[in-house]
């Protein structure tokens, strides 16, 4: 009889653990309501740039990138656009996106201004070959890295979104580390990540944000530059790949761009947004290193 009271009782608390993991689990999610303009929109990267007003609770006014999950949304709105959605957030807004997107004003659709649209680099082209300058003060330049598979994005250092810069440099960092575990594939490559705020990130400040990343260890520098560049050469090979950005209240609006380049120098394969696997970008540059795999490119627009 003891025994069945206590196997009750151990029921009974399992079963309590569980559902307070599971309030815990729902009272995570929130859902806000954003009001404002689309000011840019990826339709294949699945995301779009929104003006957008207050929203109580979670954000100021300002203009940002939004993850969508509203394909039908997305496909409808355009620049110019004032909206309604749901904004869904998670732990704490490290994870946020846009759902149930409704149209409530297209009147300036036809008037907003958009700038001419570059040629965005296809597999087998050659990269703007921009001068920087790295983290310790060096000018270098892409084609310094001639004959091994380069790994580039653009990050800037006071980036404020976990699922954005910080994600990105993070796995890199994981990318980093992996290579170095076979120092003939660790020869054979190179990550470089640029600042989108040159004239914030110096290389000062380039080199204590890299060392976060390196776990401290400098050496790694060798292996994985942290660049600026001129504010006309940044926007040359920013729009190589299609990559929007501007300034707005000391923060950089920007969307995401990840390139790797064949040791040629060429375009390899580019990644846009922050959803791809680690996984999956480490093989395709051990593969560029090794000179295997088909050039393919994943649209960026």
């Amino acid at each position: 009889m003891m025994y069945e009271r206590l196997h009750v009782y151990t029921v009974c608390v399992l079963l309590t653990v569980i559902l307070g993991l599971l309030i815990g689990c729902q009272s995570s999610t929130k859902h806000y309501i954003l009001t404002g303009q689309v000011v840019a929109k990826n339709e294949s990267g699945g995301h779009m740039s929104i003006d957008n007003d207050d929203i109580p609770g979670f954000m100021a006014a300002m203009t940002m990138n939004y993850p969508v999950k509203d394909p039908q949304g997305l496909q409808q709105v355009q620049p110019g656009d004032r909206i309604k959605a749901d904004v869904v957030v998670q732990n704490g807004g490290s994870n946020y996106w846009l759902e149930h997107i409704t149209i409530t004003d297209e009147s300036a659709r036809d008037s907003f201004s958009v700038a001419a649209k570059p040629h965005e680099l296809l597999p087998g082209e050659k990269v703007p070959d921009v001068p920087l300058v790295n983290q310790d003060g060096n000018a270098l330049h892409l084609a310094d890295f001639k004959g091994k598979a380069v790994l580039l994005t653009f990050i800037y250092t006071r980036c404020p979104f976990p699922t954005f810069c910080p994600l990105i440099s993070s796995e890199f960092a994981e990318i980093h580390s992996e290579l170095a575990q076979t120092p003939a594939v660790y020869q054979k490559t190179h990550l470089v990540s640029v600042s989108l705020d040159p004239s914030y990130d110096t290389a000062p400040v380039l080199h204590k944000y890299g060392l976060a990343y390196l776990k401290g260890d400098a050496s790694g520098f060798g292996h994985w530059d942290f660049v600026s560049t001129s504010p006309a050469d940044l926007q040359k090979l920013a729009s190589a790949f299609g990559l929007q950005y501007y300034e707005q209240n000391h923060q950089i609006v920007h969307s995401m761009s990840t390139i790797l380049l064949a040791p040629d120098g060429t375009v390899k394969e580019i990644w846009p947004g922050n959803e791809w696997k680690t996984s999956e970008v480490l093989a395709a540059v051990k593969n560029a290193a090794a000179g295997k795999g088909d050039d393919k490119k994943h649209e960026t627009t």
